[in-house]
C-alpha cells in the first residue's frame, strides 16, 4: 500500500519458485548424464566420469538410454525456458485514485506475451475465496466482477496457508469496500 492509501499492489511470483529450479537442475543433470551414456556406448568412449557406459551394448540398452537422455533433456529446456520467461509471474494492482483494478501476468512467447486485464473498481461484487482440501488442496482468492468470470487473484501452484489467505482476503475487501464469500 501507498502512503495515502490510494493503491494496493501485489507482486505475484510465478515460476522463479525454488521447487522450480530445484526440478529443472535434477531433471537437467539427469538428461544430460543418460545423453551423455548413450553417446557413450555408440562411440565406445567414456564420456562420464563416475561410471564407463562405453561398455554397454548400444543395442538396445544405449538406443534406451539415449531415448530417456533426450527426453529429459527436452523436459529440462521447457522448465529452464519457463523460469527465465517467468510464467505466471505479474501483479495486482487495485487503484483507487484513478478507479481502476489492473491484473497482470506473463505468458508465453508470441502475441499473447503480456496478458493484462483491466476493470473498474465500481464494477466490483465481491472478494471470494475458494478452500478446499484432501489429496490437491486448494486455497485460492478470486474477483468477482460484473459481466466477467471469476479473476483468480494469487499464485498457481503451492497453495497459500489459511492464515495468509484469509488475511489477504479481508484486507482486499476492506480496501475495495466490497463483501468477502468463502470464509
Amino acid at each position: 500500500m501507498t502512503d495515502d492509501n490510494l493503491i494496493l499492489r501485489k507482486e505475484i511470483i510465478g515460476a522463479r519458485r525454488f521447487s522450480n529450479y530445484w526440478w529443472a537442475s535434477v531433471v537437467s543433470i539427469g538428461g544430460i548424464g543418460f545423453l551423455l551414456a548413450g553417446i557413450s556406448s555408440y562411440f565406445h568412449v567414456n564420456l562420464l566420469i563416475v561410471t564407463n557406459p562405453s561398455e554397454i551394448q548400444f543395442i538396445p540398452q544405449g538406443i534406451a538410454l539415449s531415448f530417456y537422455g533426450v527426453a529429459g533433456t527436452l523436459l529440462a529446456t521447457y522448465l529452464w525456458l519457463t523460469i527465465i520467461l517467468n510464467l505466471g509471474g505479474g501483479y495486482n494492482e487495485f487503484n483507487k485514485e484513478k478507479g481502476t483494478i489492473t491484473i497482470f501476468r506473463w505468458g508465453f512467447l508470441g502475441k499473447n506475451r503480456r496478458i493484462e486485464l483491466n476493470c473498474k473498481i465500481d464494477d466490483v461484487q465481491a472478494v471470494r475465496a475458494e478452500i478446499s482440501e484432501g489429496l490437491n488442496p486448494k486455497r485460492s482468492l478470486y474477483l468477482r466482477v460484473q459481466k466477467m468470470r471469476d479473476i483468480p487473484l494469487t499464485r498457481v501452484g503451492e497453495p497459500l496457508p489459511l492464515s495468509e489467505l484469509e488475511n489477504q482476503g479481508a484486507q482486499l475487501a476492506r480496501f475495495l469496500e466490497v463483501p468477502l464469500e468463502g470464509l
